[in-house]
C-alpha cells in the first residue's frame, strides 16, 4: 500500500538526537506514511544510528549522499526524488513532529483542494524546556486563504517545516530547494506562498523548533551563528534573490511587506547582538548590508518602531558606536544618553542634528514624547558605570541615569535597587545627585547576603532593577551594566545558615546586558529541602490548577 504523507528527515552529523526526531514521526497518529531519512555525509554514528531506525520499521528509507552539500536543501531534493507519497513534509534531525502533525494536515488537504497546510511551531527552549508559539498571532484560527495577498504578514512564517505540501504542486512549478545558499527555507516558502493559489492555516501545534541558545557558536545552527559575517553575507543574498523573485514573478506588490519583514526580522536579530561586537565586525556587518538597506521602500522603514529605525539609520550612517547604545535598549524601553533640539521642536537622537534628510527623517525621535509622558511611562536610561566586588557576597555599584526628557528635579532624586530571589523583595534605597542638566549619578551598596529567599531556598536567575520616586509617584525599569566584567562566585548561608547557596554576579552575555546574579542551592538545601518541597507541593500545584479550570468553566 502506498503511503499517504512521506516525512523527510534531514540529519548531519547528529547521532544523538537523530533518534528522537524519528521517534516523533513513528508515533503519528496517521500510521500511513513513508519515513526517509536524508543524511548529508555525516561522519559520525548517524549512519549506524539510522540502519538502526530502519531495521526497527519497515516505513523507514535510508537516503545518503555522496558527499556533503553544507545545507538542508541537497538533502531535501534528494529525498524528493524517491518519495512515493502525493503529500510531503519536512523535519530537521534536532527538532520534532507533535503526534497528530500528518493527521492534522492531512485532513486540511482532504478537506478542499490546496497547495499545502500549515500548521503551529512550538518553539522549546533546550537548556529550560520552556515553550511557546512562533509567530502565535498568524495562526491563532483556521482559515483558508486564496493566495499571500489575503495576509501578507504570513511572510514572517518562513519554515519550511511547518508545513505540508502537495507533491503536484511542487512538481507543476518545479518548485525546490535552493542548493549552495544558506536560509534556504526562506527563499522556497516565499515562492510557496506567491505561487500557491491557496492554502490552508490551522491552528494546531505541528512542530517542535528546539531553541539552544547558550550552545557553543560553533556548533549552533546556522541560523543561530550570528557571530559570523559570512551568516550575514548569506541572509542578504537570500533577500536579494527573493526580490529577483518577487520582481519577476508579478508579484511586487509584496515588496513592502517582504523589506519590513527583513527589517522587524532579520535585521532585528543582528541587532541585539550589536553591543557585543567589535570595532572591526561592525565596519564589515555595515559594509554588507548597507548596500542593501539602501534598497528598501522608505514605507517598510516608517512601520518600525522608532527605536528600531533609530539603531537602523546609525548603522547606514557609519555612527557605529552610536548603533552600540541604542542597540542595548532595543524592546525595554531605554532612553537615549542624549537628544538635540532643532528650531521648530524636533528632537533628534544623539549629539548633533543630523545633516540630511534621510537622517533627520530617522533619528527624530519627537514622536517618543521623552518630555511629556506620564511619569511612570517615561524613559530613562540606567547604567552602571562602575561594579566593584566588596566584602562576602556584597556589590559597589555606580550608577548613572540619563533623563533626555528633563523629567526629574534639578536636586537629588529617590532612587532604589529591587531585588526579588524569592517572595520577598530586596529593596535598597539610595540617591542620585544631578551631575550636569539630565544626568544623575549615585552610588549604592548592594548585600546579597542580606536578600530575603524562601526556606527551601531558590534556584534560579534575577536581574535588578532600579526605581525612580518622584512627588509619589514611581519609574521603575532595567539596569545596564558593564558588558564585561569579572564574574564572581561567593557561598552565602542564609537563614542562619540552614540554606546555603552559591551567589553568582556575573554580566548577563547578550540581549541588552544587564546584571546577571545567579543563586544555586548546595548542601542538603538542594539534596533534601528543595526536593522534598517539590513532591509535596507539586500535588498542590495540580490540584489548584484543576480547581481554577473548573472554575473557569
Amino acid at each position: 500500500m502506498n503511503p499517504d504523507v512521506t516525512v523527510t528527515v534531514i540529519v548531519h552529523n547528529d547521532a544523538e538526537r537523530l533518534p528522537r526526531a524519528v521517534a516523533s514521526v513513528r508515533r503519528q497518529t496517521h500510521p500511513h506514511i513513508e519515513i526517509i531519512i536524508s543524511d548529508d555525509h555525516s561522519t559520525d554514528e548517524t549512519p549506524a544510528v539510522a540502519r538502526e531506525l530502519a531495521a526497527q520499521d519497515p516505513r523507514i528509507q535510508l537516503l545518503r549522499l555522496p558527499e556533503n552539500s553544507g545545507g538542508c536543501s541537497a538533502p531535501r531534493n534528494r529525498a524528493l526524488e524517491i518519495a512515493r507519497a502525493p503529500y510531503l513534509m519536512f523535519l530537521d534531525s534536532d527538532d520534532e513532529l507533535t503526534d497528530e502533525s500528518v493527521e492534522s494536515l492531512l485532513a486540511a488537504h482532504r478537506e478542499q483542494e490546496i497547495d499545502f497546510a500549515m500548521g503551529a511551531v512550538q518553539r522549546v527552549r533546550a537548556d529550560t524546556g520552556r515553550r511557546s508559539t512562533w509567530m502565535r498571532h498568524l495562526v491563532t484560527e483556521r482559515r483558508t486563504l486564496d493566495g499571500i495577498g489575503t495576509d501578507p504578514r504570513l511572510l514572517f512564517e518562513h519554515l519550511a517545516t511547518s508545513k505540508m505540501y502537495a507533491r503536484a504542486f511542487l512538481d507543476r512549478h518545479e518548485l525546490r530547494f535552493p542548493e549552495g545558499i544558506h536560509y534556504e527555507d526562506q527563499l522556497f516558502t516565499a515562492q510557496a506562498y506567491c505561487l500557491a493559489k491557496s492554502f490552508t492555516v490551522i491552528p494546531d501545534p505541528v512542530y517542535r523548533w528546539y531553541i539552544a541558545p547558550q550552545a557553543d557558536p560553533q556548533a549552533a545552527s546556522i541560523s543561530n551563528q550570528r557571530h559570523k559575517l559570512t551568516n550575514v553575507r548569506d541572509r542578504v543574498h537570500v533577500q536579494r534573490l527573493i526580490d529577483d523573485f518577487l520582481a519577476a514573478s508579478g508579484h511586487e506588490s509584496l515588496r513592502e511587506d517582504k523589506d519590513y519583514k527583513f527589517l522587524k526580522h532579520d535585521f532585528r536579530m543582528y541587532a541585539g547582538d550589536l553591543p557585543y561586537r567589535d570595532e572591526s565586525w561592525l565596519a564589515s556587518f555595515a559594509d554588507l548590508v548597507d548596500p542593501y538597506l539602501a534598497t528598501l521602500t522608505p514605507s517598510a522603514y516608517a512601520r518600525l518602531p522608532r527605536a528600531e529605525r533609530v539603531v537602523v539609520q546609525l548603522v547606514r550612517d557609519r555612527r557605529l558606536p552610536e548603533a552600540q547604545l541604542a542597540a542595548r535598549g532595543l524592546g525595554h524601553s531605554v532612553a537615549p544618553r542624549q537628544v538635540t533640539a532643532d528650531g521648530q521642536g524636533r528632537s533628534y537622537w544623539g549629539d548633533h542634528i543630523p545633516p540630511s534628510e534621510d537622517s533627520r527623517r530617522e533619528l527624530d525621535v519627537t514622536d517618543l514624547d521623552l518630555d511629556t509622558r506620564p511619569f511612570p511611562n517615561a524613559l530613562f536610561r540606567h547604567e552602571i558605570t562602575e561594579l566593584r566586588h566588596g566584602p562576602g557576597a556584597s556589590l559597589d555599584l555606580t550608577i548613572r541615569t540619563y533623563d533626555p526628557g528633563l523629567r526629574l528635579p534639578v536636586g537629588p532624586v529617590r532612587a532604589s535597587l529591587l531585588l526579588s530571589p524569592g517572595r520577598r523583595r530586596l529593596n535598597v534605597p539610595f540617591r542620585l545627585s544631578p551631575l550636569r542638566p539630565g544626568v544623575f549619578e549615585g552610588q549604592v551598596h548592594l548585600d546579597l547576603a542580606t536578600a530575603h529567599l524562601p526556606l527551601q531556598g531558590f534556584a534560579g536567575t534575577r536581574h535588578p532593577l532600579l526605581r525612580l520616586t518622584h512627588h509619589d509617584l514611581t519609574h521603575t525599569s532595567l539596569l545596564l551594566a558593564p558588558l564585561t566584567f569579572p564574574p564572581r562566585t561567593t557561598q552565602v548561608d542564609y537563614h542562619a545558615g540552614a540554606t546555603p547557596h552559591r551567589v553568582t554576579a556575573e554580566p548577563e552575555g547578550r540581549g541588552p546586558g544587564r546584571l546577571q546574579l545567579r543563586w544555586e542551592p548546595v548542601g542538603v538545601t538542594a539534596r533534601v529541602i528543595r526536593p522534598v518541597v517539590r513532591r509535596v507541593a507539586r500535588p498542590r500545584v495540580r490540584s489548584a490548577a484543576r480547581w481554577v479550570r473548573s472554575a473557569l468553566r
